[in-house]
Order: C-alpha cells, then sequence, then structure tokens
C-alpha cells in the first residue's frame, strides 16, 4: 500500500489537478473533511458473515451526510458506535487484504486505533463454539522453510514439523514431505533503522485496551439466539491467550493440535497478525484489539 501511496504522489506532481479521476478526487476531499471531524476508532472484518452479523446488531448508525467512502474497491463506512465515532470495512479473507487496508486505513483516515473482530478457529480444548476470545497476541506461524528429506533447520526456524511423526501407520517410515521449519516475520518500523529488519515472532496487542478488555471478563453472554437455536452450554469471553495467523484455513484437526502444542495458540485466523503488524510498526501511538467470537472446530 505504501508503493500505492507513492504512486499516487508522484503522479500530483507531474499531472495537474484535473488529470485525477474525478471519483478519487471526490472521495479524497471526503476524506479531508472527515478528518477535520475526527479522530475515528477503526473496525474492520473479514467476509460476509461477520459484517452482515455486525450491521444485524444496528449498534452501528451510518453518518448522515457522509455515510461512506469507496477507495480501491472497498467501502470504508463512517458513523458512531455507542456514540463513538468509527470508520468501518470489511477487509476481504487473506494476509495481503488484511494489511492493505489497514494500511489504507491508517494512511488516509485520523485513527486512533483498530479494533479488528470476527470468527476464528478454536484450538484450545478449553474453548467452545460460541465464546469471545481476546488474544494478548499474534504470531505469523504461515513463514516456512520447507526442508529436505534430510535437512536441517535454519538459525531462523524457531520450530519444526515432522511430516513423518504422522504417519498412519507409523511402520511405513519416512515421508518424503520431510520437514517444515518455521521462522520468524521480518519487521520494519518507523522508530527502528531504515532498510533493516528486526526479528518478530510475537506481535503484542495494547497493553492499555488489554486492561480495558480484562474488565469485561464475567460478561454474560447470550446463550441462545432464539427459541430454537441454543449453544450446549453458556458461552464465556476470556482474554490474554494466544493467536496464530497465516495464509491457511486450519480445518485439520493434527494440524491444528500441532500449532496449540508448539506455539500454545489458542485460536487461528487468517487476518489478524497483519492487521496488529500495521499498527506496531508506526511510530505514531495507536491501539489494537483483536476480538474474535464464535469459535468454530
Amino acid at each position: 500500500m505504501r508503493v500505492l501511496v507513492l504512486n499516487l504522489l508522484i503522479s500530483s506532481l507531474v499531472f495537474p489537478l484535473s488529470a485525477t479521476p474525478l471519483k478519487r478526487r471526490k472521495s479524497l476531499n471526503t476524506i479531508k473533511y472527515l478528518n477535520h471531524k475526527g479522530p475515528y476508532l477503526g473496525l474492520i472484518t473479514v467476509y460476509p458473515p461477520e459484517e452482515d452479523a455486525f450491521f444485524a446488531t444496528k449498534a452501528f448508525k451510518l453518518d448522515p451526510i457522509h455515510p461512506f467512502v469507496d477507495l480501491s474497491g472497498r467501502r470504508f463506512r463512517v458513523g458512531k458506535l455507542h456514540g463513538k465515532k468509527v470508520i468501518y470495512v470489511r477487509c476481504g479473507i487473506g494476509m495481503v487484504n488484511a494489511a492493505a487496508t489497514t494500511q489504507q486505513m491508517l494512511d488516509l483516515f485520523d485513527i486512533t486505533g483498530i479494533v479488528h473482530f470476527g470468527i476464528a478457529g478454536n484450538l484450545n480444548n478449553s474453548m467452545s463454539i460460541g465464546d469471545i476470545t481476546i488474544p494478548k497476541q499474534f504470531a505469523h506461524t504461515g513463514i516456512w522453510d520447507w526442508l529436505e528429506l534430510n535437512g536441517t533447520l535454519g538459525t531462523n526456524d524457531v520450530a519444526d514439523l515432522k511430516i513423518g511423526s504422522y504417519n498412519v501407520p507409523k511402520m511405513q517410515g519416512i515421508n518424503l514431505l520431510g520437514q517444515i521449519g518455521y521462522s520468524y516475520e521480518e519487521f520494519f518500523s518507523e522508530s527502528g533503522k531504515p532498510n533493516t529488519a528486526q526479528p518478530l515472532l510475537w506481535l503484542q496487542i495494547t497493553r492499555k485496551w488489554l486492561q480495558f478488555a480484562a474488565s469485561l471478563e464475567g460478561t454474560e453472554l447470550e446463550q441462545c439466539v432464539n427459541s430454537s437455536v441454543c449453544l450446549p452450554q453458556k458461552p464465556k469471553l476470556v482474554v490474554g491467550l494466544r493467536g496464530s495467523t497465516a495464509n491457511i484455513f486450519a480445518g485439520n484437526v493434527a494440524y491444528r493440535d500441532f500449532l496449540f502444542n508448539t506455539f500454545q495458540v489458542s485460536s487461528v485466523d487468517m487476518e489478524s497478525a497483519a492487521v496488529v503488524m500495521n499498527e506496531v510498526c508506526r511510530l505514531k501511538k495507536l491501539y489494537n484489539l483483536v476480538l474474535f467470537s464464535a469459535l468454530y472446530g
């Protein structure tokens, strides 16, 4: 997204304003107006079922003058949630979509922090469908070194998955897929040395918001959607576990068990680490919070 923004700035120096498409000019003028009315809290979901559930609460009230801004194929909706000014967007599935949308939101709007919420996979047997988890940190578990059959882990690898350990039956022996080494994320920050990456495994959620989230533990959550659809047990809200993110839908039980046992993560999704990393890499102090409900698996 930085490249796209840079290209836009360069174009404005080379071409007159009239060369900027009318639709984009209108959007940028609206953003300028909105930022004078800010700041805002950013809200991000991923795909239509999450968005539909959010809208169904009727808690989000659109701004009567500028209810939305369309940018790069996404609709950024402007309004209030329980009296707080917010800008909401649905980013789309996967880390690329999440990173691009978060970067665009932070670059163009006056945002004090982001709440990313929706559905996640469950890796922890103490959690059930319908529970809510607010993790304290995330790992990007999709950076792999897929090693040769008898290869050795690299110095940047923090864990390994020996695929042969999951052979059925066991006596089949070596698996030709070998093993996978899990590597650190490369982290670039405005407060760091330019063009120099730091190795990073755990991305931290803002401490101030985690403290606030902790005050929500014990909140009574509804067990039934209606008179005929109920969860088998009353759902709970848990703060302070770990989450993992990768461009992988983790529907395989053995792999989910591996992630839980190796990284001690309780939830798995395809966007959160990208959202959090976009925030923590910036010099400006932002608050970030990730909230998952309706855990599956």
